[in-house]
């Protein structure tokens, strides 16, 4: 019920928007958990910010950027039920991998019903403006709409 009430997509980002982070972090963890370490998910590990009971932190370029894939996704989405991501900038043309692999994290938190806490540097809309995936980025925006919505929000998770 918490989520209803809270902020799940934020930008730009500014310091306000790593409060709101934390902020719900903490209303949703169901207990402090650690700051900092490392998910290890087929012999690779992901830094995280932190990380409680069914829910985890990251940062976009740890989570989008580098050796990811769907079977990572997929085991996040096993694993937590809430997933929040802090820093996702604007992606260009320049950033076409790491535009592909945001996309594919989406597809996989929806399919879960993982709920999704985010800041970015732009609304939905605007975070992607290359050419190569702009029918796939469409559909992500329209899941990252869905995902902020009651209906989304009260659905159980589909590890």
């Amino acid at each position: 019920r918490y989520l209803e009430k809270a902020e799940i997509y934020h930008y730009p980002l500014d310091d306000r928007a790593q409060q709101v982070l934390a902020d719900v972090f903490t209303h949703i963890a169901p207990e402090p958990g650690h700051r900092g370490g490392d998910l290890e998910i087929e012999g690779r590990f992901i830094p995280t910010l932190r990380e409680a009971d069914g829910v985890i932190w990251f940062n976009f370029r740890a989570i989008c950027d580098g050796p990811r894939g769907t079977n990572d996704y997929i085991e996040i989405a096993r694993c937590f039920h809430t997933v929040l991501i802090s820093n996702i900038p604007v992606m260009d043309w320049q950033m076409e991998n790491q535009a592909r692999r945001f996309v594919n994290l989406v597809d996989e938190f929806y399919d879960r019903s993982v709920k999704l806490i985010l800041s970015a540097a732009a609304p939905p809309l605007e975070l992607y403006t290359g050419q190569k995936l702009k029918f796939e980025f469409q559909r992500t925006v329209s899941r990252l709409q869905e995902m902020q919505s009651h209906d989304y929000l009260e659905r159980p998770h589909l590890p």
